[in-house]
């Protein structure tokens, strides 16, 4: 298994390589394009202006936060558990690459959640926590909030951050079979949409969002994707897919 050295720079020229000799490995073209480190998240004008100020007007950080140890292990800096000014400026760019609102440089449980997402990108066929099976299964990873596709243990969907449900709309855990798709899905419900719906448990499913993927509270059951993402998974899933839901979401 390839494993990303310490160090931000050479850690993220590590994962570009893993993504690439992935997508040489024979990944459907869809779902390489469905591994992308950042992904529009196509959000509404009003969403974009107020994470816009937000990100304009924030200040980094040196309050410590409850991640720091593992944010400091994961970007190569020194690993004491104190946030400092320098510890603030690297972290403050992991989040901005991956989207993460406030960007302050805080270790907080959305900036952990992008550390597991990427530690999982880079395990490979190694990640652990889904059972392998004879065919294709979808494994939604409560603990971590990703997804991501296997065939007979081989990943053929990169992982990619999800939300799940909230404590008071559990996502459904267990085994369970696609049995509706919906490209374009108005939820009467909850008066919105889910582009790319894909339907496992009921009313849960599968599908984009137009909210910012890390942050709280959770969705209402479903397991939400960035928009690119769901594309991408549509294009690789059928009717009858089985999907593999475990553990429990932290935060809310």
């Amino acid at each position: 298994m390839t494993r990303c050295e310490s160090g931000r720079v050479r850690r993220l020229i590590c994962v570009a390589i893993l993504l690439v000799l992935a997508g040489a490995g024979g990944l459907p073209v869809a779902y390489a394009a469905g591994a992308d480190r950042s992904g529009p998240q196509v959000p509404g004008p009003e969403i974009a202006a107020t994470e816009s100020a937000i990100s304009d007007t924030a200040a980094c950080t040196l309050s410590t936060g409850p991640y720091q140890e593992e944010v400091e292990e994961h970007l190569g800096l020194v690993v004491d558990g104190v946030q400092s000014a320098a510890d603030c400026a690297v972290i403050r760019e992991f989040q901005r690459e991956l989207g993460i609102h406030p960007d302050q440089g805080y270790a907080g449980l959305y900036t952990y959640r992008g550390v597991m997402w990427e530690r999982a990108v880079a395990d490979g066929d190694a990640i652990g926590g889904c059972p392998d099976t004879s065919g294709v299964v979808v494994c939604v990873d409560m603990n971590r909030q990703i997804l991501w596709v296997e065939n007979a243990g081989r990943v053929i969907f990169r992982p990619v951050p999800a939300r799940t449900g909230s404590p008071d709309f559990p996502t459904r855990a267990g085994w369970h079979t696609i049995f509706d798709r919906q490209k374009e899905f108005w939820s009467t419900l909850y008066e919105g949409p889910m582009p790319f719906a894909q339907f496992f448990d009921g009313g849960q499913a599968l599908h984009g969002s137009y909210r910012n993927i890390w942050e709280d509270p959770g969705s209402h059951g479903c397991v939400n994707l960035r928009y690119e993402d769901a594309k991408a998974l549509w294009s690789g899933l059928r009717l009858g897919d089985e999907v593999h839901v475990w553990g429990r979401r932290t935060g809310d």
